[in-house]
């Protein structure tokens, strides 16, 4: 659709090689945190390399990115805007979702302080926080029928969320129509939190 677009491949827990292939790939004015991993254990199986791997990418990477990107968009003196993707696991226990939870509700707060502090260089950041979504990882962590209708019995619409509505909702906090929001968590999950 945008052949413009130019694609990086990257180990985003390699931090050496994050910093030169993003920092050569600017500027940039937007930016969206997508990349995340769930490796399902029960809290008293969680190993460590099952961790680290989660504080690397669903963590540490938003955090260096973002430093990145966000230092690209002071030098230029523009405003612009970071949506971290994050989960509705940020805000609710979910079996053998340990880390996983954990590190969504790290990333939630990571936003909040990120926008605080880069708020008055004009820089704005927000989350999106969905249930399910229907990726190839949603379908190989929520495949198996009994455990899949238990989570859809709890969301009042029904279903688990589609692609195209998480990207709706990412690229209205990436525009200007949301331009006086920022430390907020936008939630993608058919009121499964109100449930």
């Amino acid at each position: 659709q945008c052949p413009g677009i130019e694609t990086l491949c990257l180990d985003l827990a390699d931090w050496e090689a994050v910093e030169a292939a993003v920092s050569a790939a600017g500027p940039f004015e937007l930016l969206v945190n997508n990349a995340a991993v769930a490796e399902l254990q029960s809290f008293l199986e969680v190993t460590r390399s099952a961790l680290q791997r989660s504080l690397d990418v669903n963590f540490g990477a938003v955090l260096h990115v973002s430093q990145i990107v966000a230092r690209q968009m002071i030098a230029q003196g523009l405003p612009g805007a970071i949506v971290n993707v994050s989960s509705q696991a940020s805000k609710r226990a979910l079996r053998d979702h340990a880390v996983y939870c954990s590190t969504k509700s790290a990333l939630d707060m990571l936003s909040k302080v990120m926008a605080m502090e880069l708020g008055p260089h004009k820089i704005r950041v927000n989350t999106v926080n969905p249930t399910v979504v229907m990726t190839d990882m949603g379908r190989i962590n929520w495949s198996d029928p009994q455990k899949s209708a238990a989570m859809i019995n709890r969301i009042p619409l029904g279903k688990f969320a589609e692609v195209d509505d998480v990207v709706n909702s990412i690229l209205f906090l990436l525009s200007d129509k949301s331009a006086m929001t920022t430390g907020s968590s936008l939630m993608i999950d058919g009121g499964f939190l109100v449930s």
